[in-house]
């Protein structure tokens, strides 16, 4: 491939002819997608399983099945997203017609994160194409499988001046931040967000940021406690808990605590099994330098259930610990694997203040039949999205936008969090 600096001015220049303004043109190229994704799916799902030993389950799950549904979604609306959006005039206009007209930015450079390696690469990708703009994608290098078939196949279905995948490291993604693109996608961790924010500051580039943070989930003692243990347990550890939006760490009210712990544990052997570090299974840790820091992880505090490893295949068992604080190393930072720290409390308020005291976190889950215990959660911490008596699921609905700001991210949002609330409902 030619020099990132090159490649952006051929994108510029193909956006320049107006062809990828053209609703039919964006539509034929989601639809190429969507045969490239159909056709190739067997290899996507052998790819997930060299890079994370995702089995075919969790792939289609929260890899494929999500990319399609964005697809389904965005096919259906385009038509009325692309199109002018009449508005009100003013008195002062009397006799006018007022328009919003979507205009693309033009070249698109998204780089994507190593824990969703498919779906976070190709989900901005499907916003790119229906906003009619080119797109650069830079996947992660620690999954290489993954961003080699995504390469291959992306560089057999498009031109590279439309569409075009660069693989590399970090002097890859600092080439292309340094050849004034005309938007940035990042999705990954708070410090290298900072570096995309100061690249992007050099030529005002529009950015959006999609970090993390540490994501509270709260249960209080009136919740169903074995609903949400199960819940809990599938959000957190789902793929080895390397989840941007994964519970990072559990407050629970301390007359139920002993309780709850045990129906967790429970939980977890149910869905995962006995051994989950043993299976061929249970999603590994991308690399031995995170394999380590989570190890190291395993000693900051008790260990309620799990803690087990296996240090050659790079597992680690779904874990709790206590006995940790707030000055702990285990809650310094985004856990970002099965780890979950267990704290406790007695009051409402002094959740709302420790969380509080924390930035901003981008996910909130609380399990509570309560409506006065919702609304005082909602209505005293702010963060970008959450579920009330769930994890992670409203990610599933396409009508709730990604929201975040601040070290959770830069992503644009009113101010309000896209939640999902679920009904009281029994545990099955």
């Amino acid at each position: 491939m030619s020099t990132y600096s090159s490649l952006v001015e051929r994108q510029k220049a193909f956006f320049s002819t107006g062809k990828t303004k053209d609703i039919h043109f964006r539509k034929e190229a989601l639809s190429k997608l969507r045969s490239l994704i159909k056709t190739h799916e067997r290899e996507l799902m052998d790819a997930l399983k060299r890079d994370l030993n995702k089995s075919e389950f969790e792939a289609y799950l929260t890899e494929i099945g999500v990319v399609v549904s964005e697809l389904n979604f965005t096919e259906k609306h385009i038509g009325k997203w692309a199109g002018p959006r009449k508005v009100k005039s003013t008195v002062a206009m009397a006799g006018s017609k007022s328009y919003i007209y979507p205009e693309p930015y033009g070249v698109a450079l998204i780089i994507s994160p190593w824990n969703y390696p498919f779906q976070l690469a190709v989900a901005p990708l499907i916003g790119a194409i229906a906003a009619g703009n080119c797109a650069i994608l830079k996947p992660s290098e620690l999954t290489p499988a993954t961003s080699g078939l995504l390469a291959d196949l992306v560089g057999k279905t498009f031109p590279e001046d439309y569409i075009a995948v660069v693989e590399g490291d970090a002097e890859a993604s600092r080439g292309l931040l340094d050849s004034n693109v005309d938007y940035i996608f990042f999705t990954g961790s708070v410090p290298v967000g900072k570096i995309i924010m100061e690249a992007a500051a050099k030529n005002l580039t529009p950015v959006t940021l999609e970090l993390g943070g540490k994501s509270p989930c709260i249960v209080h003692s009136d919740a169903n406690l074995e609903l949400a243990a199960k819940r809990i347990a599938w959000g957190k550890y789902i793929n080895a808990g390397q989840t941007c939006v994964a519970p990072d760490y559990l407050y629970v009210e301390k007359s139920i605590k002993d309780k709850f712990i045990r129906l967790l544990g429970e939980a977890v052997s149910t869905i995962y099994g006995s051994a989950p570090h043993e299976r061929e299974t249970f999603t590994r840790i991308v690399s031995k330098r995170h394999f380590d820091r989570l190890s190291r992880f395993l000693v900051n505090g008790r260990v309620l259930f799990g803690g087990r490893q296996n240090p050659e295949r790079l597992l680690i068992e779904p874990t709790a610990i206590d006995n940790v604080d707030w000055e702990s190393p285990v809650m310094q930072e985004e856990i970002f694997g099965p780890i979950l720290p267990v704290l406790e409390y007695d009051s409402l308020s002094e959740v709302v203040r420790k969380v509080n005291d924390q930035p901003k976190p981008l996910a909130l889950y609380l399990f509570s039949e309560s409506k006065e215990v919702q609304k005082e959660i909602l209505a005293n911490i702010s963060f970008g999205g959450g579920c009330i008596n769930d994890t992670v699921m409203h990610l599933a609905s396409p009508y709730l936008r990604l929201a975040g700001w601040g070290r959770a991210g830069s992503v644009p949002t009113t101010g309000r969090p896209a939640l999902m609330f679920f009904p009281m409902i029994k545990a099955s």
